[in-house]
Order: C-alpha cells, then sequence, then structure tokens
C-alpha cells in the first residue's frame, strides 16, 4: 500500500461517520436542520484543521484542474488579511479566554473553498468540522449548534461528538507525522489555516 494512502483511508471512515451523524439527523430533526445548497455560515466559520486534515486536503486540491486551483488561490490573500485581523484582536485580549472565545465564535472569514456560486469547490472532501456544522455537537464539552438551526433551548437532542473525534484526528495526525518522517509529534496538535493546507508542497500518496 502507497505509504500515506492507509492514513488517509482511516481519515475518510472518520469524515464517513460525521456525514452519516449529520444524515441520520436530518432525517430525524429535518425541520430543526436548516442546511441547503448555498447556505455558507459554516463555510464563514473560523476553524484549524489537524495536520492529518491539512494533507489530505493538500493532496485532493492537487487533484482540481489547473483554473480551478487558480481560482481559489486567488482568494487566498483576503483571507490571510482577515485572519491576520482576526489574530492581532486575539492578541489583545491577553489571557481574556472569554473575549478569545467570543472572538472565534463570532468571527466570520470567508473560506477560500466557497466560491462565487456559494458552492464548496471541495465539497465532496470537506473537514470533518464542515460535514457537522448544522446539527447539535459537543466541543469542550458543550454543546453547540448552528445559530440557524431549530433546535429548541431545553429540549434534549441527539449531538455528535466532535471532542472524541477531534481526540482521533490527533492520535491519526501522530501517525501521520510519523509515517512522513517528522520526530516532533506533538505538532499532531497544531492546528492548520486552510490557506497553509493549499499552499504547502504538494503531498502525494507515495513519498
Amino acid at each position: 500500500m502507497d505509504k500515506l494512502s492507509d492514513i488517509f483511508e482511516k481519515y475518510e471512515l472518520l469524515a464517513a461517520q460525521a456525514e452519516e451523524s449529520f444524515n441520520a439527523m436530518q432525517q430525524s430533526y429535518g425541520d430543526c436542520v436548516k442546511c441547503k445548497v448555498q447556505c455558507s455560515d459554516c463555510c464563514s466559520a473560523v476553524f484549524g484543521l489537524f495536520p492529518v486534515e491539512s494533507a489530505y486536503l493538500n493532496y485532493r486540491f492537487h487533484e482540481l484542474g489547473e483554473p480551478a486551483r487558480k481560482e481559489i488561490t486567488s482568494r487566498l490573500e483576503e483571507f490571510e488579511k482577515s485572519l491576520a485581523a482576526m489574530q492581532e484582536k486575539i492578541r489583545a485580549c491577553g489571557d481574556d479566554t472569554g473575549k478569545i472565545n467570543e472572538i472565534m465564535a463570532t468571527q466570520r472569514i470567508r473560506c477560500p473553498m466557497l466560491n462565487d456560486q456559494q458552492k464548496c469547490a471541495i465539497y465532496a472532501h470537506r473537514p470533518v468540522t464542515c460535514r457537522v456544522y448544522g446539527i447539535p455537537t459537543i466541543i469542550g464539552g458543550k454543546i453547540h449548534a448552528c445559530w440557524k438551526a431549530g433546535f429548541e433551548k431545553g429540549k434534549a437532542y441527539p449531538a455528535f461528538d466532535l471532542d472524541k473525534i477531534y481526540r482521533e484526528l490527533f492520535q491519526l495526525s501522530k501517525d501521520y507525522l510519523q509515517k512522513v518522517g517528522e520526530s516532533d509529534l506533538d505538532q499532531a496538535g497544531l492546528l492548520v489555516s486552510m490557506a497553509r493546507a493549499i499552499t504547502a508542497p504538494r503531498v502525494e500518496t507515495q513519498q
């Protein structure tokens, strides 16, 4: 088997779990899940990619045709500028985690993968976080849901355990780093921006 293909297959299984959970929630609570084509609120939410996700998206990005890649990279400058502005706001907060969390939760930065038709250029290979954005999720031990969703406060619903998936992504990132010969496995917990993921050197399954 190619050097990274087994790692990527394991990642795809995690992504499939997220997809199945979203579909099950949509089937059971269709009135509450407001996601639809061209609803792109989640495409402006700020989050990072685990190293294994970053490598996988880099690999899939380079499978796209040159026109699609050029269109995506044309949006990187604005993305990076907005991200830098947000990071400056966070630095100004010092140790005030409340303010930092508020900025992270409310800041909106358009993902470079979102095209002018409000569709994701890599939708079939989008990150795990994107796949469950419109349903209740557990993050940091707390329940979160998209502000557009119709889930009622105080009412119990099934929730997708993103904390558990993040732990699995962390471990899978360690496996990935070992595969590529990286000795500092602590990097498995360092999150990567979408821009860094696609501008990094091209990832090949056979290295």
